[in-house]
C-alpha cells in the first residue's frame, strides 16, 4: 500500500506499507527511496514491511535543506511509526539509514526491536565519503536510462559480476527521464547533508545498540564501511551477525545469498 502521512513540520511525506507480521521498518540510502529494498522485498513475505521515501526522496515533499539531518530524519521515523500505531519495529538500514537506526537507539531505544546495518557503520572512511560528496545533488551526465544503465558496470568501483538488468532496474529507481534527459529523483539540497566538515564521534550511537539483536552486512569492496572499523564493531558486540558480501562494493542490494543469510538469522533472534 502506498500511503503519506505527515512530518512533525507539516511535509507530506510518502512510504509503502505490506505485508503481515513483525514489523520491519527499511530505511533506504542517503540519496534513496523505498525503492532500495525491491530486491529484498520478495524474501520478506512473512513480515510487515514498511519503506518510506524520506523528506526531499523520492515522492516526499522536499523541505528546507537545513532540515536533512539524522535528528529531524529519525523524528520523521518516529512520526511514521507512530501514525501507523506502531510501538516497535526492527529496522534494515542501508548506509545513511543504518546512521538513523543508530541515532534512534541512542535516543528512542524503546520503540526497536533489533537493527541490522547494510554497509555503514560509526566510522565513514574518506575515500567513500569524497564520493558521495563528488555526485550528491548533481544530474547524471547521461542522456537516457539505457545511457547510465550502461554506465554502472564502469562507474560504480567494486561491484562484480552485476546483470545488466539489474543496471537497469537501478537506475530507474534513482533516475526520471524527460526531453532534457536524466535528472535525480530528489532534492538537490541534500548535497548540504554531506559538505564538508567535522564529522561527529558516531561511536557513542553504535554502543547504544546494545542489548538489541544486530547484525551487520559489508560489502568486500566497501569503500565507505572498512575493514578495520568491521572489526572494531565486532570486538565492541562480539554477538553482532556479521556478513561480507564477495564483489559488492557501497552498498550490497541485500539478495545475495550472504545478505540474505546474515538477514535471516539476526529475524531469528528478534
Amino acid at each position: 500500500m502506498m500511503a503519506r502521512f505527515t512530518s512533525p513540520d507539516g511535509l507530506s511525506l510518502h512510504y509503502e506499507d505490506q505485508g503481515g507480521g513483525m514489523p520491519l521498518l527499511c530505511l533506504s540510502g542517503l540519496t534513496r527511496n523505498a525503492t532500495d529494498f525491491a530486491y529484498l522485498l520478495p524474501h520478506l513475505a512473512d513480515c510487515r514491511v514498511i519503506r518510506p521515501d524520506y523528506r526531499g526522496r523520492g515522492r516526499s515533499d522536499w523541505g528546507a535543506p537545513e532540515t536533512y539531518t539524522l535528528p529531524v530524519e529519525a523524528g520523521d521515523v518516529l512520526a511514521l511509526l507512530d501514525h501507523l500505531g506502531i510501538e516497535r519495529a526492527a529496522i534494515i538500514g542501508t548506509s545513511r539509514g543504518g546512521l538513523i537506526a543508530m541515532f534512534l537507539a541512542a535516543t528512542a531505544k524503546d520503540r526497536l526491536l533489533g537493527v541490522c546495518l547494510n554497509d555503514i557503520g560509526p566510522e565513514l572512511a574518506p575515500a567513500g565519503m569524497a564520493a558521495i560528496r563528488g555526485y550528491v545533488g548533481q544530474n547524471p551526465v547521461q542522456k537516457t536510462l539505457a545511457e547510465a544503465a550502461a554506465a554502472r558496470a564502469t562507474l560504480m568501483a567494486g561491484f562484480e559480476g552485476v546483470p545488466e538488468d539489474r543496471w537497469r532496474q537501478e537506475v530507474a529507481h534513482h533516475y526520471v527521464e524527460g526531453p532534457e534527459g536524466l535528472r535525480i529523483n530528489y532534492d538537490p539540497g541534500l548535497a548540504a547533508a554531506v559538505a564538508e566538515g567535522a564529522v561527529p564521534d558516531l561511536w557513542p550511537l553504535f554502543d547504544a545498540l546494545d542489548g538489541l539483536p544486530l547484525a551487520a552486512i559489508r560489502g568486500a569492496n566497501s569503500d565507505l564501511l572498512s575493514r578495520e572499523t568491521l572489526a572494531e564493531m565486532r570486538r565492541r558486540r562480539p554477538d553482532m551477525i556479521v556478513a561480507e558480501v564477495p564483489g559488492r562494493g557501497h552498498v550490497p542490494f541485500l539478495d545475495e545469498p550472504e545478505a540474505l543469510d546474515a538477514i535471516a538469522a539476526w529475524r531469528a533472534l528478534l
